[in-house]
């Protein structure tokens, strides 16, 4: 009994060090692109924040239409496979938490849709009785700007049509592959408050050319895009960091629990 003990906790050590080692291999790939796109998103998000915040009103601006929070969208990037952890479960925890403490009367009325990036939010979230979309649960399949910009494009017209009051989004930003910093944040109405850490209080005086409504017009749905694709390499730098961590520990404990087998085994 204790040898056919040994022999499975064994097997066990085999796969979640492969597993280990694959996941350290692709963060690698995944933490260089994120590392790399990050710098410039922080500008975009900034540069947008003080166009919208320090608009007179002379230019009309859809995206940043505020407007009483009816219907609600929630835009939660999770992983499409398990193995990492508790990264799932605290996801689908904090887009509960943020519906029940924010949106808890529209949900009640049936009017709060999650659009699931990642299979196990989708399956997560209908378990919960939530009205659900999986039309962009594939993205990581083929992960591309192309692929998620046809998810942020979609947000934003639903929300220009008037589908929707306003869209969160739910993703796990990537610190190192040991921490992953769970986050809730407006997609749209774009944001008019910037932080006092990621930009000045000053007014930037920008130049526009060649009109300010034309370029806001096109400048917009761009930088919205950039931002979900950033959320998205963030999720994916994150989830791959998180299975390494997960499987790390499981190789650890499966080595103690093979001390102790062997060593019943020896006094048998």
């Amino acid at each position: 009994e204790a040898r056919n003990r040994i022999k499975s906790v064994q097997s066990t050590q085999q796969i979640t060090k492969a597993v280990k080692k694959v996941s350290a291999a692709k963060l690698r790939k995944a933490q260089d692109a994120i590392i790399q796109m990050r710098p410039y998103a922080q500008k975009l998000q900034e540069m947008l924040s003080n166009i919208v915040s320090n608009s007179d009103g002379s230019v009309s601006m859809k995206l940043a239409d505020e407007r009483p929070v009816n219907k609600v969208l929630i835009l939660l990037v999770t992983s499409d496979r398990g193995l990492c952890g508790g990264y799932n479960a605290n996801l689908v925890k904090l887009a509960k938490q943020t519906i029940t403490d924010h949106y808890a009367e529209q949900a009640r009325k049936g009017h709060v849709e999650v659009w699931g990036i990642g299979k196990k939010g989708v399956e997560a979230m209908l378990r919960a009785n939530y009205k659900t979309s999986d039309t962009y649960r594939d993205i990581f399949h083929r992960l591309s700007f192309e692929t998620v910009q046809q998810a942020s494009a979609a947000a934003m017209e639903a929300f220009v049509k008037g589908d929707y009051d306003v869209v969160e989004l739910i993703y796990s930003q990537f610190k190192n592959a040991a921490t992953q910093q769970f986050k809730a944040e407006r997609f749209l109405p774009i944001p008019k408050v910037v932080k006092a850490d990621t930009a000045s209080k000053t007014k930037a005086d920008f130049i526009f050319e060649p009109g300010k409504e034309e370029l806001i017009t096109e400048l917009m749905p761009k930088i919205l895009n950039t931002q979900l694709f950033k959320a998205v390499l963030d999720a994916n730098a994150s989830e791959h960091g998180a299975r390494m961590t997960a499987m790390d520990k499981a190789s650890d404990n499966a080595q103690e629990l093979l001390r102790a087998l062997r060593i019943s085994y020896n006094r048998a």
